[in-house]
């Protein structure tokens, strides 16, 4: 029935800063879905290989320290260049199993010179192929320290059954904007990928659901201060601070009348399954439409970016765009 859509939410923790390790749960969380005949699974942001958590641990703002220089370091040392192969075994299983997937990583893009990263949320169809990938448009508070600022060109919807999908990453999907822009494409199926935590989800899932008369879905990971891995540079200083529980889940649903279909569930790993009913769009949507009958777009009108910055452009035809 193409109206239902079964989604595997994976709220489970990284193997923290371990790029390959990650993946490894990735790969064992999309085949633990398959069995379950999920047809959408979400991660939850920057899962590969993690949220950066010593920011706030190591005085992550000091200008120039060896410590928070060597994190980084090793964070730019494992995060993903989708150029270079590094999420073929994924879109591999997405193919195997027919399924698609969001996952949240750290890119490192080789067409911003390949030593930036970004938090970008991945798109792989269900076909095995990356459709769209989003880098986080505004990185929030300490994570400029470590991330880029993204670009429009990942505001992008995707057709899966009878659902129209979109994505944002953690507090951009408190930006207006961009979630109006993916209104404006049809989006009724909202993907909120989080680092962690109920603070994060538990009001926001519930307004954009009520807001934009669509299911949204929102993913977050866990991390415990036990999960640091033994070999992380500098862990005695980043454990002196850390708290016993960094984050705590808290991966839920809510129904496009803004109602909780899953609530947020705490501290616990593994796959959140539902299914849900494209039908219950049009049934909200007969009050309310953000983009159709209750817009006027004579009044007020978005206009949006959708090129992929880049610094440098090249016109000789026999250079690459960088």
């Amino acid at each position: 029935m193409q109206n239902l859509l079964k989604v595997a939410l994976a709220q489970i923790s990284p193997v923290w800063l371990n790029k390959l390790e990650t993946l490894k749960k990735i790969e064992k969380s999309i085949i633990d879905a398959s069995k379950e005949n999920c047809e959408l699974i979400i991660f939850g942001e920057g899962l590969v290989p993690g949220y950066p958590f010593w920011l706030a641990l190591t005085g992550g703002a000091e200008w120039n320290t060896k410590v928070n220089k060597e994190i980084h370091a090793h964070y730019v040392k494992n995060s993903i260049t989708i150029e270079k192969g590094d999420l073929d075994c994924v879109c591999r299983l997405a193919k195997t199993h027919y399924m698609a997937i969001y996952l949240g990583v750290i890119e490192r893009p080789l067409d911003r010179g390949g030593h930036s990263v970004y938090a970008s949320l991945v798109y792989i169809n269900e076909e095995g192929e990356i459709k769209s990938v989003h880098r986080k448009l505004q990185p929030t508070y300490d994570e400029r320290l470590t991330w880029a600022p993204g670009d429009g060109n990942g505001l992008q919807v995707h057709e899966l059954k009878e659902f129209t999908i979109g994505g944002l990453n953690c507090w951009e999907n408190w930006m207006p904007l961009p979630r109006a822009a993916l209104y404006g494409l049809g989006e009724n199926l909202h993907i909120a990928v989080w680092p962690g935590s109920d603070h994060n989800t538990k009001d926001i899932t519930r307004f954009i659901a009520r807001e934009s008369r669509s299911f949204v879905i929102s993913v977050s990971s866990l991390m415990k201060k036990e999960d640091f891995p033994k070999d992380t540079p500098h862990l005695d200083k980043i454990l002196e601070k850390a708290p016993d529980v960094l984050a705590n889940g808290g991966s839920c649903i809510a129904g496009p009348d803004g109602e909780w279909i899953i609530e947020p569930v705490l501290h616990k790993e593994g796959l959140i399954i539902e299914t849900i009913d494209f039908s219950r769009v049009f049934e909200e949507r007969q009050n309310f439409d953000p983009v159709g009958h209750y817009s006027r777009p004579d009044v007020t009108k978005l206009t949006v970016n959708t090129e992929r910055q880049s610094t440098v452009v090249f016109t000789d035809k026999n250079k690459s765009q960088i």
